[in-house]
């Protein structure tokens, strides 16, 4: 990361985010681990870690078909809400770029819900998925479950305000980095008679799906389907998410 700058990911996922988005729930995270499920056909067993796990909403679905599942995330806060969510056995601090596992832990890997490009390099971010093929199997699947940056752009709403728990929140987009970083700064609270302001950036890479499979390849990981939404849906330019599945080389 940048010198002298915290990076944002460490300040913003704590207890406003899980505040502010309660709608990212378990319905939601049952067909997304459903989607896994029937595109690679894996049993019981199946040992899976789920990178940037956040509260545990795809731990507690993967658990529930049989999976042996290992959440891994930087947020205490969010491992704290993933305990109380999934128990704290299979949820683990640390690091993306660098998985405290050895190889070949484990049979699939999953990255839900844009939990992916938010470094302040390329390289980072590439750093990340050769970790992933080292922790797989050969033969292991990665499901990486991205944003569509082509409706990103199309759709970039550049203010928006609302009212959470009675605490006004505002959030601003804009592209920077030449259009390669969409930039989210939340503001929370700060009315008169509320609490306190706060404010959050946001910072997340816009990969194109020939992006994303181009860094996939060169982390050793096999581009294969490709999906438009958790319900399994063929890609498009429309299409709300980019969801890449790949297996890491032999």
């Amino acid at each position: 990361m940048t010198k002298g700058r915290t990076p944002w990911f460490q300040d913003w996922f704590g207890g406003e985010y899980l505040a502010l988005y309660p709608h990212r729930d378990r319905a939601e995270a049952r067909q997304a681990v459903e989607l896994l499920r029937q595109t690679t056909g894996r049993g019981s067993a199946t040992r899976v870690l789920d990178l940037g796990c956040g509260a545990g909403r795809h731990i507690v679905e993967l658990e529930a078909i049989g999976y042996c599942a290992t959440g891994l995330d930087l947020s205490m806060r969010m491992l704290q809400a993933a305990t109380q969510a999934a128990g704290a056995g299979g949820l683990v601090r640390a690091d993306m770029r660098l998985l405290p596992f050895g190889a070949g832990s484990f049979d699939v890997v999953t990255s839900y819900f844009t939990s992916f490009g938010y470094f302040d390099r390329e390289r980072e971010d590439l750093e990340v998925l050769r970790e992933v093929r080292r922790v797989l199997v050969p033969g292991g699947t990665f499901l990486l479950d991205f944003m569509n940056a082509h409706q990103v752009v199309a759709n970039l709403k550049r203010q928006d305000r609302r009212t959470v728990s009675g605490v006004e929140v505002v959030q601003e987009r804009r592209l920077v980095d030449g259009g390669r970083i969409v930039e989210k700064r939340i503001i929370v609270g700060g009315g008169q008679g509320g609490p306190r302001r706060r404010e959050f950036v946001e910072r997340v890479r816009l990969y194109g799906p020939g992006e994303l499979e181009s860094l996939l390849a060169q982390a050793g990981l096999v581009p294969g389907p490709r999906f438009g939404g958790y319900d399994r849906a063929p890609f498009s330019r429309t299409s709300p998410r980019c969801i890449v599945l790949a297996k890491a080389a032999d």
